[in-house]
């Protein structure tokens, strides 16, 4: 089994008497050489969660140990330089005059000249940064800055790297390579790390674990295929799989909505709820005698995406291949892929 390498437990934090927690009684576990993203919208708590691990927030109640060592409850808070982690913010805090290789070299401490040049040449080689050991951060794209932000985090070899959003100044191209190449650049280093984002695709391209937060609770955590296939709640749901839900009444074994009737497992006891269908489990034909009509279609590129309006006006959206082409204004019938559909009360 996996050490564990870090451990929360019922962690809480208020700033004011008159609000609510910005991090209320979070618990988790990370093992060492994975990696969590905690994903969530603008003022859920994950941020400040990141910056009570790395000691930069205190809290009201509960632990935070790194490597088995309590880093911070009510009554210790053990600097941040002292719990042997890498940060990278978003704005990557590189110093202008300063090169690579300095800025890379800059936080290792107590060791010999020789092993500085060391550590920074591994870091740089990790980064794919070999040859722009002299440039000054002004010299380098958004991309390169980030890679060196990176490689100065993971050179004195920490026990847990925290990164907060550190993609989300770059332009979408840039984004999708060097998240890939910063899960590779983790996974080689076996460095064990939380990534903080609001990004759907991005938390569940990048980790193993995916931590859900929501008003400062963690909704739900698990892996990437669990949370996106069967989320613990609506709000989930809702967030990362960008679902459609439609009122639904039990009837019998089936659930009835104004599209259709759908078979949902569950052993709940309420008569009425939301159905929920991925977009992407839709399929869709042509007919001529459905109340349900295509009023717009997307191409984006590798898939099309239908909005709809049900006899209600309600609007739901479809995804597609682009083997599936349906013009505006086709009445169309639809089925839903096996196991597709859940339900969540009212």
């Amino acid at each position: 089994m996996q050490k564990v390498i870090l451990n929360i437990n019922n962690a809480k934090k208020i700033f004011s008497k008159n609000t609510l927690p910005a991090v209320n009684n979070v618990s988790l576990t990370l093992r060492k050489g994975d990696i969590l993203a905690l994903l969530g919208p603008s003022g859920c708590g994950k941020t400040t969660l990141l910056r009570m691990i790395a000691g930069f927030e205190n809290l009201q109640t509960g632990t935070v140990e790194i490597d088995g060592q309590i880093v911070c409850n009510s009554v210790t808070l053990i600097p941040p330089e002292k719990r042997d982690i890498g940060i990278v913010f978003q704005d990557y805090a590189l110093f202008p005059h300063l090169t690579v290789v300095e800025n890379v070299g800059f936080g290792l401490k107590n060791l010999s000249k020789q092993q500085v040049q060391q550590r920074v040449r591994e870091a740089l080689i990790l980064v794919k940064l070999e040859g722009l050991e002299q440039r000054y951060p002004y010299e380098l794209s958004g991309g390169q800055q980030q890679r060196v932000a990176l490689a100065r985090a993971l050179a004195p070899q920490p026990k847990l790297m925290l990164l907060d959003e550190p993609l989300s100044n770059l332009d979408i191209q840039v984004r999708l390579q060097l998240r890939e190449e910063i899960r590779n650049i983790l996974k080689t280093a076996k460095t064990s790390a939380i990534f903080v984002t609001h990004d759907q695709e991005e938390a569940l391209a990048i980790s193993d674990i995916v931590g859900v937060m929501r008003q400062g609770h963690l909704e739900q955590i698990g892996t990437p295929e669990e949370i996106y296939t069967h989320p613990a709640s609506r709000f989930v749901a809702k967030f990362v799989t960008q679902a459609n839900f439609l009122p639904a009444r039990r009837q019998g074994n089936l659930w009835s909505t104004e599209i259709g009737n759908f078979e949902v497992k569950t052993s709940d006891s309420y008569e009425t709820g939301e159905i929920m269908i991925r977009q992407e489990d839709f399929i869709l034909k042509p007919c001529t005698d459905s109340s349900l009509v295509i009023h717009s279609r997307r191409f984006l590129g590798r898939e099309y995406c239908y909005c709809l309006h049900t006899p209600s006006g309600k609007e739901i959206h479809a995804r597609t291949m682009t083997d599936t082409v349906l013009s505006e204004g086709t009445a169309v019938e639809i089925a839903i892929a096996n196991n597709a559909v859940r339900i969540f009360p009212e």
